[in-house]
């Protein structure tokens, strides 16, 4: 079998970060989030250092699509104005986290509201179903959507012609990773749910968005403590079968998603795109082993004063620090790392009872190798499924291959739940 080459070889920019920013936008063009053109014009001349260039391209390009929408919304065209809300919202997405690299976190709230008022107004004018849950969470609520699948000719609905349009439907639950967005979601698989006749459920999580941004909640190791309620909000709808529930985690949900399910067994099947054991990896893998020595020593004074020098001298890696270590709300270099090594499934996996189907592409940058591992921690009830360079899908969540992973999740998951539909129907 011929070698394939490095996938960021001939990529869209200089700098890896932003090559792989370019290329999950660009897979958003599948359902509707991107259009390649704009996308490759507006970022055609930012230079690889320079962040206020970057965030500005993406700004722009939201303001510009955006006025698009508002401008065909107020003329009556509403599926214009629809296309053009969702890739507005796309596009200030990418300038949210762009916003880390700048220095300062003036512009993080009022682009983050941009993005999200772009999002409602996609949902109000797209012509799907939409329904705004929120689900009760220890005194405060996760916002929701709730997207219902479409009703075909005949009373029926996509994917399930034998039940009318009162029946419940099969609900997805997507869980987002650590700074995706409710548009990445659409794209990642409500949008393929919706289509096979799933009801689709998004919502920000513990410090995830709206959640992080406006009202300074972080993330949770023990996750099982937020999908528990969001399932309690759902599954005893009327419009819900819940026997045919299914939980897709995104990214760093690969981690959420197992961790909740190995105490929380009520999902008929789970996807994770890819699988993720220990989350702490992808920040200790390129520290230099004398100063993890120090972090495993319990020298968290000494680790602490080299980390703040060796961020002095590296603007790019504060920055990127700065934003990682933001959602889960712990103050100081050691402590935060200490935090980040609790998202670890190695203890718990073996609890699994939900059929799991894990995505493994090749050249995955942030776990490599983890997908298998999490294949081996829960050998039961895990399928791994591998996407290459040579098809186009390889790289953290196959960014251009999006129609190809749809194709292969949902697949996997309808023939998971076809035995429930079965018996359902007897």
């Amino acid at each position: 079998m011929p070698a394939h080459h490095d996938p960021f070889d001939a990529g869209f920019s200089g700098d890896r970060d932003r090559d792989y920013e370019i290329r999950t936008v660009l897979g958003g063009a599948t359902n509707g989030t991107a259009d390649v053109g704009e996308v490759l014009a507006a970022v055609a001349h930012v230079r690889d250092k320079d962040h206020q260039g970057w965030f500005d391209a993406w700004h722009a390009l939201g303001d510009r699509v955006a006025g698009i929408a508002t401008d065909a919304a107020a003329a009556g065209h509403d599926a214009s104005a629809a296309a053009a809300f969702l890739r507005a919202s796309a596009y200030y997405a990418v300038a949210v986290d762009a916003v880390a690299a700048l220095g300062s976190d003036d512009l993080l709230l009022s682009t983050f509201r941009k993005h999200r008022a772009a999002w409602d107004r996609w949902v109000g004018t797209s012509g799907l179903d939409v329904e705004r849950v929120d689900v009760p969470y220890e005194g405060t609520t996760l916002p929701g959507y709730l997207f219902h699948a479409p009703r075909m000719p005949g009373g029926s609905t996509t994917g399930d012609a034998g039940r009318g349009p009162a029946g419940p439907r099969p609900l997805l639950v997507a869980v987002n990773g650590s700074d995706g967005s409710l548009t990445a979601m659409w794209n990642a698989c409500a949008a393929g749910a919706l289509r096979r006749g799933y009801h689709a459920f998004v919502f920000d999580g513990p410090g995830q968005q709206s959640m992080l941004f406006e009202h300074g909640t972080p993330f949770r190791y023990d996750f099982e403590a937020v999908l528990t309620p969001v399932l309690d909000a759902l599954v005893d709808r009327p419009d819900v079968d819940a026997q045919r529930v299914a939980v897709y985690g995104s990214s760093q949900a690969g981690y959420w998603v197992p961790r909740a399910l190995a105490f929380e067994h009520r999902p008929a099947a789970a996807v994770v795109d890819p699988g993720v054991v220990e989350v702490a990896a992808s920040w200790t893998t390129t520290m230099p082993k004398a100063l993890l020595k120090l972090l495993d020593e319990g020298k968290d004074h000494a680790f602490d004063r080299d980390m703040d020098l060796g961020l002095r001298l590296s603007k790019g890696t504060a920055a990127t620090w700065r934003f990682r270590s933001r959602p889960y709300g712990v103050e100081g270099y050691a402590a935060t790392l200490r935090a980040v090594q609790k998202y670890d499934l190695r203890d718990v996996a073996a609890r699994i009872t939900t059929p799991l189907l894990v995505t493994a592409p090749e050249g995955e940058q942030f776990w490599p190798g983890q997908s298998e591992e999490l294949v081996r921690l829960a050998p039961d009830v895990a399928t791994l499924v591998r996407f290459t360079a040579a098809e186009g899908a390889s790289l953290h969540c196959q960014p251009l291959a999006r129609a190809l992973t749809e194709q292969r999740v949902f697949d996997w998951l309808d023939e998971a739940l076809a035995p429930v539909l079965v018996a359902d129907e007897r």
